[in-house]
């Protein structure tokens, strides 16, 4: 069974619009601004060749079908083969290599995609896609590739409405010069120690309560 993978690159204060700079965004193009390094791209490498299929927005998928089908090299080949579905009401039909667009009921259609595929299904970008899928939990993983930028404007990934969420480490680690997070659910047995108990821990209890 397929599991539906949220993969990001996002700013220190958040922001996950824009940034390769093709979108208008003032400050956009601030990933090329960072050198990932060598891990950085077979981190991305890998992810890809890890997935089945991809799963995009409408704007996302546009602004990939304008950018990616011109390009060359064993990633672009790959990145244009794999089947793409696109969430979308208002898109008529898709003109970039194998592409189904999705209009139904998203846990429904999610479902289907899970079952239809047995590795990774990858959203990339499609910010207000990410924000849906989280909010109704339905991504397996979530991988941030951060930069160490704070772009102080932008749309972020997390909505300042959000609902609050506990999600668990699964790893952390630097590429060149960003760090890549990779999270998943945290399950709700999951319990942190008490207040009391990690002030205690570091040696900063608070002092006993006087008459």
């Amino acid at each position: 069974m397929g599991q539906v993978v949220v993969t990001e690159f996002i700013t220190l204060d958040g922001v996950a619009e824009d940034p390769g700079g093709s979108e208008g965004l003032a400050g956009g193009g601030w990933s090329f601004h960072f050198d990932r390094g060598k891990d950085g791209d077979q981190f991305k490498h890998d992810e890809l060749f890890a997935s089945d299929a991809h799963l995009l927005g409408r704007k996302t998928y546009q602004g990939f079908g304008e950018a990616w089908p011109s390009r060359t090299g064993d990633f672009a080949d790959r990145f244009n083969a794999l089947p793409k579905y696109v969430v979308s009401k208002t898109l008529d039909k898709g003109d970039w290599g194998d592409t189904t667009i999705l209009r139904g009921e998203p846990s429904a259609e999610i479902a289907q995609l899970r079952q239809r595929h047995d590795r990774d299904i990858l959203v990339s970008g499609s910010i207000d896609l990410a924000r849906s899928l989280l909010a109704a939990d339905l991504v397996d993983e979530l991988r941030l590739m951060i930069f160490p930028i704070v772009l102080g404007t932008g749309k972020r990934l997390f909505a300042d409405n959000a609902e609050a969420a506990a999600l668990r480490i699964v790893s952390s680690r630097p590429a060149g010069e960003t760090v890549i997070l990779t999270l998943r659910r945290r399950e709700p047995a999951a319990e942190a120690p008490s207040r009391d108990e990690q002030l205690k821990r570091i040696g900063a209890s608070d002092a006993p309560a006087r008459d």
